[in-house]
Order: structure tokens, then sequence, then C-alpha cells
């Protein structure tokens, strides 16, 4: 169900100050025909205990003393940051990773007005030891799954996975086009980048065979890639294993092309702040069929953003400029949104 302009004008007033920045870069007026969004969440946890997960922590009695209080405050304020992503309408289609489980996923969208918009949600309980996963919320009139996959990752030399899955969903979309899309959540850099990049690599080997298999059934297929990669675009993981590059030069269909490429050094925020320096672990990269103007439903070479009002941020005492306001700082609660910025990506109809 979309919703009309004045009801939405009507949650911007409310919520963004005057002269408040709403996208990096761009413009709400000059939203696509579908807009898209992901969002890591930090840590959206309940405050309940699992006792078949490591969530300890955040409990009102664990390290992070949890409340309820602080839990549905979390809820609604990325709630809010959904409604006003979404510009004059609510996103079509919503990437999220870092949430708890489906309780926590029901909350956020009972929150203000997006439990009157009939999101669907496609989320699996993961085999992540934390109990993190990932989830793709969409509008069933515009995007219609076919076919749903949570792609198991297993390390090399284990028998299990321990980790959350890669989502694989293929859906039709309202203009007749089918769409592939992958919402990922690579292995965090705990421990340093070095140590744990065996685990991206793998999870890059495993996305790159379901890309290709699927080449290998439909050759002309639309690809869309959207997730936290824990990783930079120019990074082996994604560059090299993925095979997915920057966009230059005349494109190829099959091609994989990264949107987050070269993002901050053409002078942009990032998604995410670390030790000062900006950089894009959040990330749009689709097949080059998407890149062409000609088609039905197609997206631009500079479509991507970086969802970055005032209120998402906070002063950097430490380094420079402007952060991400998170919820915690190490195990202190600073009542912040998340330490990762959305990234929107808008397609257009032909």
């Amino acid at each position: 169900m979309k919703v009309g302009i004045i009801g939405i004008f009507l949650i911007f007033i409310t919520w963004l100050a005057p002269g408040q920045t709403v996208l990096e870069g761009s413009e709400v007026s000059k939203r696509g025909d579908l807009r898209l969004m992901f969002y890591n969440l930090e840590n959206c946890f309940d405050c309940f205990d699992d006792s078949l997960k490591l969530d300890n922590e955040f409990l009102p009695t664990g390290e992070r003393h949890w409340t309820w209080d602080k839990y549905q405050r979390k809820l609604n304020r990325i709630s809010k940051v959904i409604m006003a992503a979404g510009g004059w309408e609510f996103p079509d289609l919503i990437g999220l990773c870092e949430i708890e489980n489906r309780f926590v996923l029901d909350g956020i969208f009972a929150h203000g007005r997006l439990n009157k918009i009939g999101y669907k949600m496609l989320h699996k309980e993961s085999p992540d030891r934390r109990g993190i996963d990932v989830a793709l919320l969409y509008q069933p009139e515009i995007f219609q799954p076919l076919h749903t996959h949570f792609i198991p990752l297993i390390y090399p030399n284990e028998k299990e996975s321990t980790t959350r899955e890669i989502l694989y969903v293929k859906a039709k979309l309202h203009s007749s086009d089918t769409l592939h899309v992958f919402v990922n959540h690579w292995p965090s850099r705990w421990g340093g980048q070095l140590k744990s990049e065996h685990k991206r690599l793998a999870a890059a080997r495993l996305l790159r065979q379901k890309v290709d298999s699927i080449y290998q059934e439909s050759p002309k297929a639309k690809l869309l890639i959207m997730g936290d990669f824990n990783d930079y675009p120019e990074n082996e993981s994604i560059k090299s294993v993925l095979n997915a590059t920057a966009v230059s030069g005349k494109i190829k269909k099959q091609q994989l092309y990264n949107l987050a490429d070269g993002f901050v050094r053409k002078g942009s925020i990032g998604s995410h702040k670390y030790q000062g320096k900006w950089g894009m672990l959040d990330q749009f990269i689709v097949s080059g069929n998407l890149l062409d103007k000609s088609a039905v439903l197609y997206c631009k070479p500079d479509g991507m953003s970086v969802f970055a009002p005032d209120y998402l941020l906070e002063k950097d005492e430490t380094y420079f400029g402007v952060k991400p306001f998170r919820t915690f700082v190490g195990y202190r609660y600073h009542g912040g949104f998340s330490d990762h910025l959305p990234v929107i990506l808008d397609f257009w109809r032909k």
C-alpha cells in the first residue's frame, strides 16, 4: 500500500529539523521509481535470554545493561530512519542485518506508520552463535518472491555453518522484470582484518558460485547484491573473488559492478567510520544489464547514496568532522541509532 505525499510530508515535518541534510549528494525529490535500502542495525537485540544463543550481554543484568526501555527506544529510532529514508514514499525493498530474531523485526515495523504499509518479511533464524540474522522486507504489490533460499556458509574444514546465511530471493517485479536479490552480512573483522579474511573469502566464493549458476541457467539474469560485507570494495574478497568492479568503460551485461567502489574517494561520506576514516562496508553490487538505460527497469552508475541526516551523526571528538551516532561505544550505552549509516539505491522505469 502506497502512502500519500501529504502523509509522508507530515512525517518529515515531525522528524526532520529545518535545513537538515536528507541524502548525502542527493535530494529526496530525486527519488527513483523504486527505492532500495540496506541498513546494519548495530546489535538490534531484544532483552530476553535465548538459551541457544550467546546473547547474555544484551540482558538487563548483562554487561550492556540492555533494558526494555532502551530496546524500545532503539526500535522506535530505527523505524523513523526507515520512514525518512524512503523520501516521499516508504522504501520498496529493505535489506537489514544485525537483527536478533523475528520478534525484533516485527517490533521495528510495529512502530509509527510502518505498521500501515503491509511489508512482507523474509527471515530465518540463522546458525550464528550470537543469534544475529539478515532479513529482506518488501512491498508485495511491487515485489513478488518466486523462490527463496538461505544459503549456508560453511568454512573450509568445518562440517556445519556457524554464521549467518546469504539470503537469496528470485522475484517478479511490478515491471514484469525478474530480479535475483542477495542479502549479505559477511563475517566480521573481529580479531583483525588479516586473521579473519579467510572467512570473507569463503563467503565471496560461495556468492560467486551462486551468481555463476544463475548465469548458466539464465544468461540475461538481472542481479542485485546488497549487504554489509565487512570488507571494502578494493579488498580481495570483493574485487578479485566476487569480481565486482567499479563502473567504467563499456558495460558488460554479465559483469558485476560495485556502485560503492570509489564512493568515498569522490568526496562523499561513507557508511561506516573507523579510526577517523570513512569507508564503504555497506554496498550495492549490480549486474551490467541493470545499468542498461534501454531496459524497462534500470539503475544509474551514481544512483547509490548514503542516507546521512544530521540526527544520524555526531561530532567526532577524537578525529575530525562527524561520525555515526551509534547505540554503544564499546559496552557503554550511548543512546544513538547505529554505527552504520543506511545506503540507498534508486531504480528507474523507462
